[in-house]
């Protein structure tokens, strides 16, 4: 079995082709460019590499959301081209599902952060056996202070990575009263390889769609929606 995956979820953009048990090739940016500058060259460069025809290719997955509305719309784009081109199915895999199973095999419980901005993160919680992974708390937006609280009060070793873990890691060293690490620089943002290797299971199980039938998961609603919502709220008052 042979997947192409792409994450540009958050602030990386990461392309990847696994096959089986085979990481083949991966390509991965956190830099300054947009993904919309960089994740096409990637994937071109990568299937060049490996001198691939993506005909082979059993499906596309795709980091499904959360994330950025921006990079979510361009790997959702990106993928739903591939899949309609290809004639190929697509695995959305959720974005912090993917993020956690960097750490896959780690004995401590397992809490991705991506900073989601007003002090709230996309996370989830995750338990490893062996490299099975099993859901403690589905990926959500929350503030960072609920989900700090939610690890004490589960009184367990976790491990932290993601965007937000620097963003938020005076308030962890603060207020988590749990044993904790932080996740090194190799293991600690998006991967494709992640992704791809999720998708395998994804597809085992049936859980494909089509490229029509594709749609990112904001969770959330975007800032200017968020705005909008606000000020009809305001002039609503105002009628009254």
């Amino acid at each position: 079995m042979k997947i192409l995956a792409i994450d540009s979820s958050g602030i990386v953009a990461s392309a990847a082709v696994v096959e089986n048990d085979n990481l083949l090739g991966e390509y991965t940016i956190n830099h300054k460019k947009t993904h919309s500058q960089t994740l096409l060259p990637m994937i071109d460069e990568v299937v060049r590499m490996l001198e691939l025809d993506l005909h082979t290719i059993d499906a596309i997955a795709v980091a499904g959301g959360p994330g950025s509305f921006t990079g979510l719309r361009i790997g959702s784009a990106t993928a739903k081209g591939l899949g309609f081109a290809l004639d190929k199915p697509l695995i959305q895999i959720p974005t912090v599902d993917g993020l956690a199973y960097n750490l896959a095999g780690s004995s401590a419980l397992v809490c991705p952060l991506m900073d989601a901005r007003r002090n709230q993160v996309y996370t989830g919680l995750y338990r490893f056996e062996g490299y099975q992974m099993h859901t403690v708390l589905e990926q959500c937006a929350v503030g960072i202070d609920e989900i700090v609280g939610k690890i004490n009060t589960m009184g367990q070793a976790v491990s932290f990575l993601g965007d937000g873990m620097e963003v938020f890691a005076a308030y962890i060293e603060e207020y988590c009263t749990v044993p904790y690490t932080f996740a090194p620089a190799h293991l600690n943002k998006q991967r494709a390889s992640a992704v791809a290797v999720l998708a395998i299971d994804y597809y085992r199980a049936g859980r494909v769609q089509s490229a029509a039938e594709h749609r990112p998961d904001y969770l959330r609603l975007s800032q200017a929606e968020r705005e909008r919502m606000e000020e009809n709220i305001r002039t609503e008052k105002l009628k009254k």
